[in-house]
């Protein structure tokens, strides 16, 4: 927020600077175009005035800048720490999802010594705690990388079998 607070209030005070300067080179403009002689349009020139916006000009300029510069340094580094966290986050989830990867593939190794190559999709299930789509897709995905034969029991039921 305080990003967003000073570059508005920078972004003002530069905005009052270039009011200020526009309103200047309009007051020096003569007014009546026509007059030939120009020492008398001269004279008429309010030299308060013209200090008056020459100080809102500077003083403009003067916190103007400093106040937008901090304002985007604020908003870089704020940009800057989002990435980062959006990185870390993502290389967490990676991390979390590549030690599940390692756990199902343990169980899976461990469940065919044990059964001497075969595993029932319920049996994968339960031990992998996964749901039956799940352990469905990545036994058959092993199945298909490692070239396991498929039995398929009276009530339904697939299993599969793999050579050791």
């Amino acid at each position: 927020m305080a990003a967003g607070w000073l570059l508005t209030l920078g972004f003002m005070f530069l905005t009052t600077t270039v009011s200020a300067v526009i309103i200047k080179n309009t007051t020096l403009n003569p007014i009546l175009p026509g007059i030939p002689d120009e020492s008398l349009a001269k004279d008429f020139v309010n030299q308060e005035a013209l200090y008056q916006l020459d100080n809102t000009a500077a003083q403009g300029i003067m916190f103007g800048f400093p106040t937008a510069l901090l304002g985007a340094w604020l908003a870089l580094g704020l940009y800057k720490q989002n990435r980062q966290n959006t990185k870390a986050l993502t290389e967490q989830k990676n991390e979390y999802l590549q030690s599940q990867e390692q756990a199902k593939l343990s169980q899976f190794y461990q469940m065919l010594q044990e059964n001497d190559g075969r595993i029932t999709l319920l049996g994968f299930a339960m031990q992998s705690q996964l749901t039956a789509t799940e352990a469905k897709q990545y036994l058959d995905e092993k199945a298909k990388e490692f070239n396991a034969n498929f039995q398929v029991s009276e009530e339904g039921g697939v299993s599969y079998h793999f050579d050791i």
